[in-house]
């Protein structure tokens, strides 16, 4: 791959500009290709989206892509029922695997956090779309136009915690819509950008 004097943007093998994250390991690129800003409304895969945002609090993303197989045997697809059914000795069981992340309180977070998804008054899919943003504009230019935080992950973020979620942070909760593509960071000049696309949204 090289890189083009367009900031922040790599133009790979097959002559594709991408953002520069995404071109830096195959896995980050298929994922960057075929689901990050993707609009997504699958409740399964939004409940994992939560949950794994969640483990990947304080470490990189790709460290939680090479282990999601192994996230989804264990926390049997992330079927909410099935989840939500969870018990301390499973809790203890998976944090004996070393194929996910060891982390006693993400555990516990995703067994509870399944079991606010069935507490909800609405599919959690509606839920969280709820706070998607309106459009954006244009596509942004570069990694500073994209913030960390927005008023609309705050929402998220604080609706999620009154109803007993957990590892639902602002800046969790905004690299969710991201993943979830409720925003298009893409950046302009990307293949994947949505401006360079499609008009309008999903």
């Amino acid at each position: 791959m090289s890189v083009v004097p367009r900031a922040e943007l790599v133009e790979g093998e097959d002559g594709l500009l991408r953002c520069a994250w995404g071109a830096s390991d195959p896995e980050y690129r298929r994922y960057h290709d075929e689901e990050w800003g993707t609009p997504q409304h699958d409740p399964v895969r939004l409940f994992e989206k939560v949950c794994l945002e969640g483990f990947q609090a304080g470490l990189s993303w790709i460290t939680i892509l090479r282990r999601r197989p192994a996230f989804r045997e264990l926390f049997h697809g992330f079927d909410v029922e099935r989840v939500a059914a969870m018990t301390e000795a499973d809790v203890e069981r998976l944090l004996g695997d070393p194929r996910i992340i060891r982390h006693r309180g993400k555990i516990e977070a995703t067994i509870q956090n399944a079991r606010a998804t069935l507490a909800l008054n609405e599919p959690l899919t509606g839920f969280l779309w709820s706070f998607a943003p309106a459009p954006r504009a244009s596509s942004p230019g570069s990694f500073a136009e994209v913030p960390a935080v927005t008023p609309e992950s705050t929402a998220m973020s604080t609706a999620l915690r009154k109803r007993g979620f957990r590892f639902v942070g602002p800046t969790t909760m905004y690299a969710l819509m991201q993943a979830a593509g409720m925003v298009d960071d893409h950046l302009a000049g990307c293949h994947r950008a949505r401006s360079a696309t499609i008009t309008g949204v999903d």
